[in-house]
């Protein structure tokens, strides 16, 4: 039996005010072919499908094409809801999608659907689990315990009709503790989103969705397969890719990745403003950019003089003394008697460690005298 597991496609997604509708359908595009290469039984969806819960209409025209493009490969699709989608709005038609091998995971009302499938070995048994809550759970099951979401995660699993002597798998969609998580993700404050690992004892494969970054957790038996493609600077050093799971007999379980290769990379640049923009003279580069400049002073127009050669440059920051020391700014003591150039000259002092150039203290008398005479 084999698997291509996929989860956080994020479609509809906007990256510091860049849309990534054009580089998922590019991505999307990649992943039918590895498909259509591999010849899975399923593909496995592992929620956060969309960006938002109410997705705009071009985000939903992408999942169409994306699912269509998916049943013309005669292979099954497996997709549960995430933390950023509807439920409601994903299950929609999903009775009907069904006939066409397309499982989309119902509103969670305690009872997770199962999808079996069989092979040489025996049948294979898969749980759909959208993302749930303790407090959705609670309601669900009056009288039990659940202030967690382990104890919610605990109680769904103790719902499914699983059978030891078949291999199962669940796909869902949380945070398991100790997984390495990324910018680009929601975070529960405190870690009151963790799941104990142990809870998923009963499975022979975890396909888990919710992290972008791809990585084993809770051992070798489950996985977050990471998301198609890179959704913030703290991903920059990740090779993106799919997730393949064969299973043969009980206990036979082989995990590889295919690599994706994007559109437009992710990457970042540091040097100062005059070695940032020789560098586009002799290489100019279509990838979305964080660059890091050096220089002591701030640059006039930097992110826009720095756009016209890197169309796709996302971020700009500084990496200077001034940066690095992140002086706290508590104001200015004996303010009486001081005109407001000084105490705007020790403001700025306080806040990037270093005294005003006399062209700058001109500058902004003149700012200040324009002010006045404006207020009088």
């Amino acid at each position: 039996m084999k698997f291509i597991h996929l989860s956080d496609l994020h479609i509809g997604k906007r990256v510091n005010g860049f849309s990534m509708l054009e580089d998922q359908k590019y991505i999307f595009t990649k992943i039918a072919a590895l498909i259509a290469s591999e010849k899975p039984d399923a593909v496995l969806i592992a929620g956060d499908v969309y960006d938002m819960s109410v997705p705009a209409a071009e985000a939903v025209l992408v999942l169409d094409e994306f699912l269509y493009r998916l049943t013309q490969l005669d292979t099954k699709v497996l997709l549960i809801s995430g933390n950023h989608d509807s439920p409601e709005r994903l299950a929609f038609g999903g009775r009907l999608l069904s006939h066409s091998g397309i499982h989309l995971s119902p509103v969670y009302t305690g009872v997770a659907e199962k999808v079996s499938f069989q092979d040489s070995y025996g049948q294979v048994d898969v749980f759909l689990l959208p993302f749930i809550k303790p407090a959705m759970v609670r309601r669900l099951f009056d009288g039990q315990d659940i202030d967690t979401y382990t104890d919610a995660v605990a109680a769904a699993i103790g719902q499914m009709d699983i059978n030891p002597a078949h291999r199962n798998v669940l796909m869902t969609h949380q945070f398991i503790t100790g997984s390495a998580r990324s910018e680009s993700e929601e975070i529960a404050v405190g870690g009151a989103d963790n799941v104990d690992a142990k809870v998923f004892a009963p499975f022979d494969y975890v396909a888990l969705g919710h992290l972008h970054s791809p990585q084993m957790a809770a051992g070798n038996a489950a996985r977050y397969c990471g998301s198609p493609l890179k959704y913030s600077f703290s991903e920059c050093g990740q090779q993106k890719s799919v997730t393949v799971v064969e299973m043969q007999e009980k206990g036979s379980l082989k995990v590889r990745a295919l690599p994706l290769t994007p559109k437009r990379d992710m990457r970042e640049i540091r040097g100062s403003f005059a070695e940032v923009m020789a560098l586009a003279a002799g290489h100019p580069s279509e990838d979305y950019l964080h660059i890091i400049l050096t220089d002591e002073e701030d640059v006039a127009d930097g992110m826009g003089r720095l756009r016209a050669v890197y169309p796709y440059l996302m971020k700009l920051s500084y990496d200077n003394q001034r940066t690095r020391l992140h002086q706290r700014v508590t104001g200015s003591t004996g303010a009486q008697g001081k005109t407001p150039l000084q105490l705007f000259e020790e403001l700025y002092a306080l806040q990037n460690n270093q005294p005003m150039t006399p062209q700058q203290r001109g500058y902004t008398a003149e700012l200040i005298e324009k002010i006045w005479e404006e207020r009088a």
